[in-house]
Protein backbone atom coordinates (compact mmCIF):
# COMPACT_ATOMS: atom_id res chain seq x y z
CA UNK A 1 0.00 0.00 0.00
CA UNK A 2 1.27 3.46 -0.93
CA UNK A 3 0.13 6.58 0.89
CA UNK A 4 0.64 10.10 -0.44
CA UNK A 5 1.30 12.79 2.14
CA UNK A 6 0.23 15.68 -0.07
CA UNK A 7 -2.16 16.37 -2.94
CA UNK A 8 0.82 16.96 -5.27
CA UNK A 9 2.39 13.62 -4.33
CA UNK A 10 -0.98 11.89 -4.79
CA UNK A 11 -1.36 13.34 -8.30
CA UNK A 12 2.16 12.29 -9.31
CA UNK A 13 1.80 8.79 -7.90
CA UNK A 14 -1.56 8.40 -9.65
CA UNK A 15 0.02 9.57 -12.92
CA UNK A 16 2.94 7.14 -12.47
CA UNK A 17 0.54 4.24 -11.96
CA UNK A 18 -1.47 5.27 -15.03
CA UNK A 19 1.73 5.59 -17.10
CA UNK A 20 2.83 2.14 -15.89
CA UNK A 21 6.15 3.43 -14.56
CA UNK A 22 5.67 1.85 -11.13
CA UNK A 23 7.41 -1.54 -11.07
CA UNK A 24 5.53 -4.22 -9.15
CA UNK A 25 6.99 -7.66 -8.58
CA UNK A 26 5.28 -10.56 -6.90
CA UNK A 27 6.57 -13.90 -5.68
CA UNK A 28 4.24 -16.82 -6.35
CA UNK A 29 4.30 -20.55 -5.77
CA UNK A 30 2.56 -22.36 -8.61
CA UNK A 31 1.50 -25.89 -9.35
CA UNK A 32 3.57 -27.73 -11.94
CA UNK A 33 6.70 -26.50 -13.66
CA UNK A 34 6.16 -23.59 -16.05
CA UNK A 35 8.60 -22.55 -18.80
CA UNK A 36 11.62 -20.49 -17.68
CA UNK A 37 10.13 -17.20 -18.96
CA UNK A 38 6.86 -16.26 -20.57
CA UNK A 39 4.43 -13.38 -20.95
CA UNK A 40 0.68 -13.63 -20.71
CA UNK A 41 -1.00 -10.92 -22.77
CA UNK A 42 -4.68 -11.73 -22.39
CA UNK A 43 -7.67 -9.52 -21.53
CA UNK A 44 -9.40 -10.06 -18.21
CA UNK A 45 -13.07 -9.56 -17.37
CA UNK A 46 -15.82 -11.13 -15.31
CA UNK A 47 -16.19 -14.86 -15.81
CA UNK A 48 -19.48 -15.26 -17.75
CA UNK A 49 -20.28 -18.49 -15.85
CA UNK A 50 -19.39 -17.27 -12.34
CA UNK A 51 -19.68 -13.55 -11.59
CA UNK A 52 -17.52 -13.93 -8.45
CA UNK A 53 -14.50 -14.86 -10.57
CA UNK A 54 -12.45 -13.10 -13.19
CA UNK A 55 -11.34 -14.85 -16.39
CA UNK A 56 -9.43 -14.45 -19.63
CA UNK A 57 -12.11 -13.24 -22.01
CA UNK A 58 -12.52 -11.94 -25.56
CA UNK A 59 -10.96 -8.48 -26.04
CA UNK A 60 -14.33 -6.76 -26.36
CA UNK A 61 -15.48 -8.26 -23.02
CA UNK A 62 -12.43 -7.41 -20.90
CA UNK A 63 -9.59 -5.03 -20.27
CA UNK A 64 -6.01 -5.49 -21.49
CA UNK A 65 -3.77 -7.33 -19.03
CA UNK A 66 -0.08 -8.22 -19.32
CA UNK A 67 1.92 -10.32 -16.86
CA UNK A 68 5.61 -11.22 -17.30
CA UNK A 69 6.62 -14.42 -15.52
CA UNK A 70 10.06 -15.82 -14.72
CA UNK A 71 10.62 -19.19 -13.09
CA UNK A 72 13.01 -18.88 -10.14
CA UNK A 73 13.16 -22.49 -8.93
CA UNK A 74 11.28 -25.73 -9.48
CA UNK A 75 10.77 -29.18 -8.03
CA UNK A 76 8.76 -32.02 -9.51
CA UNK A 77 5.30 -30.64 -8.74
CA UNK A 78 5.72 -26.93 -7.98
CA UNK A 79 7.76 -23.85 -8.78
CA UNK A 80 8.44 -20.37 -7.52
CA UNK A 81 7.96 -17.62 -10.07
CA UNK A 82 8.36 -13.87 -10.13
CA UNK A 83 5.51 -11.97 -11.78
CA UNK A 84 5.97 -8.45 -13.11
CA UNK A 85 2.82 -6.54 -13.95
CA UNK A 86 2.37 -4.11 -16.80
CA UNK A 87 -1.28 -3.66 -15.89
CA UNK A 88 -3.17 -4.05 -12.65
CA UNK A 89 -6.41 -5.92 -13.17
CA UNK A 90 -8.40 -7.61 -10.42
CA UNK A 91 -6.90 -11.07 -9.73
CA UNK A 92 -4.58 -10.62 -12.73
CA UNK A 93 -1.75 -12.88 -11.56
CA UNK A 94 -4.14 -15.54 -10.32
CA UNK A 95 -6.13 -15.55 -13.56
CA UNK A 96 -3.14 -15.44 -15.92
CA UNK A 97 -1.21 -18.22 -14.17
CA UNK A 98 -4.31 -20.45 -13.98
CA UNK A 99 -4.98 -19.71 -17.67
CA UNK A 100 -1.49 -21.03 -18.49
CA UNK A 101 -2.13 -24.18 -16.47
CA UNK A 102 -0.12 -23.19 -13.38
CA UNK A 103 -2.55 -22.00 -10.69
CA UNK A 104 -1.24 -20.68 -7.41
CA UNK A 105 -0.82 -23.21 -4.64
CA UNK A 106 -3.77 -22.72 -2.29
CA UNK A 107 -5.88 -20.76 -4.79
CA UNK A 108 -8.95 -22.98 -4.88
CA UNK A 109 -11.01 -20.28 -6.63
CA UNK A 110 -8.81 -20.55 -9.74
CA UNK A 111 -8.00 -24.26 -9.76
CA UNK A 112 -5.15 -24.49 -7.28
CA UNK A 113 -5.11 -27.11 -4.56
CA UNK A 114 -4.95 -26.58 -0.83
CA UNK A 115 -1.64 -27.48 0.82
CA UNK A 116 -1.49 -28.75 4.40
CA UNK A 117 -0.70 -25.91 6.79
CA UNK A 118 -1.06 -23.20 4.15
CA UNK A 119 -4.42 -21.43 4.21
CA UNK A 120 -4.28 -18.86 1.38
CA UNK A 121 -3.03 -18.21 -2.14
CA UNK A 122 0.75 -18.52 -2.41
CA UNK A 123 1.31 -14.94 -3.59
CA UNK A 124 3.42 -12.20 -2.04
CA UNK A 125 4.10 -8.61 -3.16
CA UNK A 126 7.85 -8.40 -2.66
CA UNK A 127 9.22 -5.41 -4.57
CA UNK A 128 7.83 -1.99 -5.49
CA UNK A 129 9.88 0.41 -7.62
CA UNK A 130 8.95 4.01 -8.33
CA UNK A 131 10.27 7.51 -8.72
CA UNK A 132 9.84 9.75 -5.68
CA UNK A 133 6.99 12.14 -6.54
CA UNK A 134 8.81 15.25 -5.24
CA UNK A 135 12.56 14.64 -5.65
CA UNK A 136 12.52 12.38 -8.71
CA UNK A 137 14.91 9.93 -7.01
CA UNK A 138 14.43 6.24 -7.83
CA UNK A 139 13.01 4.27 -4.90
CA UNK A 140 12.66 0.55 -4.29
CA UNK A 141 10.90 -1.16 -1.41
CA UNK A 142 11.19 -4.85 -0.63
CA UNK A 143 9.18 -7.07 1.67
CA UNK A 144 10.57 -10.45 2.74
CA UNK A 145 8.24 -13.43 2.29
CA UNK A 146 6.11 -14.04 5.39
CA UNK A 147 6.66 -17.03 7.68
CA UNK A 148 3.78 -19.09 6.26
CA UNK A 149 5.12 -18.73 2.72
CA UNK A 150 8.64 -19.63 3.86
CA UNK A 151 7.22 -22.74 5.54
CA UNK A 152 5.39 -23.65 2.32
CA UNK A 153 8.60 -23.29 0.30
CA UNK A 154 10.47 -25.50 2.78
CA UNK A 155 7.74 -28.15 2.76
CA UNK A 156 7.88 -28.31 -1.05
CA UNK A 157 11.69 -28.37 -1.10
CA UNK A 158 11.94 -24.99 -2.84
CA UNK A 159 14.71 -22.53 -1.92
CA UNK A 160 13.91 -19.11 -0.49
CA UNK A 161 14.27 -16.67 -3.41
CA UNK A 162 15.52 -13.10 -3.18
CA UNK A 163 14.38 -10.26 -5.42
CA UNK A 164 16.96 -9.25 -8.01
CA UNK A 165 17.26 -5.44 -7.96
CA UNK A 166 19.14 -5.54 -11.28
CA UNK A 167 16.07 -6.50 -13.31
CA UNK A 168 14.42 -3.62 -15.15
CA UNK A 169 11.13 -2.21 -13.96
CA UNK A 170 7.95 -3.45 -15.54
Amino acid sequence: TMVARSERAFERLTAALAARTVGRRYLAVVEGVPPPRFTVDAPIGRDPRDRLRMAVVAPERGKPAITHVERLAAVERAATVECRLETGRTHQIRVHLAHRGHPLVGDTLYGGHAHAGFARQALHAWRLELVHPASGAPLAFESAPPADLLALLASLGLPTPRPDPGRPRS
